[in-house]
């Protein structure tokens, strides 16, 4: 199965580098973009045109994948999944510490991508508005209770698809958490690619 994988604000698709080791040992054919800027300067949606405009170059026509965003890579997906049509060719969609009812933590930086994740944004509220989309999509959304960047944590709690409890200490370890790559491991094992 084909994963792209899609890190989150001020990281790189190096953030992903051991969830992709792992899921590569496991017989999965990773591909972990960096999207530019780091810091979402430019807005969400500019990362999500670059995501698919990423995706349109390295994947074949009609190749199907399962995507997974981190963080704000979850949104950025969301938006390319709800928005650009990405949803037509994605298997499955996971949600790793996403903050879908935003945060409080982007009150601490500027730009247009971190106003965007502010909680009540119109960009949440569009994205919230627009997601009966993924109804017939397999969603997992991951989190973690003792998240310090998603604050308050329960905002990386999501109502579509599955939710998964890793208690995984601090916001960037939950990625490496051996808990979720087993999980989403087990989860990807079962697509039946269409």
């Amino acid at each position: 199965m084909k994963v792209v994988l899609v890190h989150g604000y001020q990281d790189t698709g190096k953030v992903m580098g051991k969830l992709a080791d792992h899921l590569s040992s496991e017989g999965h054919e990773c591909l972990v973009p960096t999207l530019d800027p780091h810091d979402a300067r430019e807005g969400l949606p500019m990362m999500a045109h670059q995501l698919q405009s990423v995706l349109e170059k390295k994947l074949h026509d009609s190749e199907r994948f399962a995507l997974v965003g981190f963080s704000m890579g979850a949104l950025i997906s969301r938006y390319y999944l709800q928005e650009l049509g990405g949803h037509q060719w994605a298997e499955a969609f996971f949600s790793i510490g996403g903050p879908h009812e935003g945060t409080w933590a982007a009150y601490l930086h500027s730009g247009e991508g971190v106003n965007q994740m502010r909680p009540g944004s119109s960009f949440l509220n569009d994205l919230e508005s627009s997601s009966r989309i993924l109804k017939t999509l397999p969603i997992t959304s991951y989190w973690t209770p003792f998240d310090l960047v998603v604050i308050p944590a329960v905002s990386s709690r999501w109502k579509m698809g599955e939710e998964v409890c890793i208690p995984s200490i601090l916001h960037h370890k939950i990625i490496s958490d051996p808990r979720l790559m087993k999980d989403l491991s087990h989860r990807l094992s079962k697509i039946n690619p269409a």
